[in-house]
């Protein structure tokens, strides 16, 4: 149900493709070597910590470390009845592609490693009916430590960030231009990330910290946008705006547009004609 293994050297376990029934909570200092899950290949950087979620496809290859590293294997099933069942949910870094793994400061490391020898202590010891929650809390304290580390990495990284920023609203504009609204219907997180080469989770997050929205909030934004530039015009009746927004259900458009603005696409095309 939970399996550790603390890396020497060298930390690979199998040199094909594996998945299963648990989570990956892993950090690394590789020399060289290939890890790969989601749908890209993480060549060797710095020390980086990386995490999966169950049944995604996973590849360690000749991995070679610069120092120590560490695996923590965690079964779905050790989950069931602990808060963590529950909150694991909530780190979407499980969904992040490798590329977009989490770079740790050496004092952020000390703390990943401190906690990383209590869960070894607590393993070796003799199991009692106490090991199983002790071990899950230093667990769950790495996740939220890790997510705290998340942040400031976006953060430090915020030039980074408003260069996707500024990215994500430019591929909106460009679907829209190549008039994909009309042709292919409402434009998706996962369209939007990866015409980025981002994973939708690392991207919407990414922007919540950047912008206070999440992305699909942002496609919403740029829609009634567009939805208000064409109002304004007096060819077109509000329900051939929304079809030609992509969107299928013109119900859902007027609530939409009305949750933004404060009124429905006829009193905004009305106010604006009068």
């Amino acid at each position: 149900m939970l399996s550790l293994v603390h890396c020497n050297g060298t930390c690979t376990m199998t040199q094909g493709e594996f998945t299963g029934d648990f989570y990956l909570i892993a950090f690394k200092k590789m020399k060289s070597g290939v890890i790969v899950y989601g749908r890209t290949k993480y060549d060797n950087d710095g020390g980086s910590m990386y995490f999966t979620a169950p049944r995604q496809v996973i590849q360690l290859r000749d991995i070679e470390l610069e120092e120590d590293g560490f695996m923590i294997w965690v079964h779905e099933d050790l989950l069931h009845g602990h808060p963590l069942h529950t909150e694991i949910k909530n780190y979407h870094y499980f969904d992040y592609d490798t590329h977009e793994a989490l770079h740790l400061s050496p004092r952020e490391e000390e703390i990943i490693w401190e906690l990383y020898r209590k869960i070894e202590t607590e393993y070796n010891n003799t199991q009692d009916e106490y090991s199983r929650d002790i071990m899950l809390g230093h667990v769950d304290s790495i996740l939220k430590y890790s997510q705290r580390f998340y942040k400031r990495q976006f953060m430090n990284r915020a030039e980074l960030s408003g260069r996707v920023v500024s990215k994500f609203n430019h591929a909106l504009t460009a679907y829209s231009d190549r008039g994909l609204l009309a042709e292919k219907g409402l434009p998706t997180v996962k369209q939007m990330a990866s015409e980025l080469h981002l994973s939708p989770r690392y991207l919407s997050d990414l922007l919540k910290q950047e912008t206070g929205k999440t992305a699909i909030e942002l496609i919403h934004i740029f829609l009634v946008s567009e939805a208000k530039n064409r109002l304004q015009g007096k060819n077109d009746t509000v329900a051939e705006i929304a079809y030609g927004l992509g969107f299928e259900n013109l119900p859902y458009f007027s609530r939409l547009f009305k949750k933004e603005t404060g009124v429905s696409p006829v009193q905004y095309k009305k106010q604006y004609l009068n």
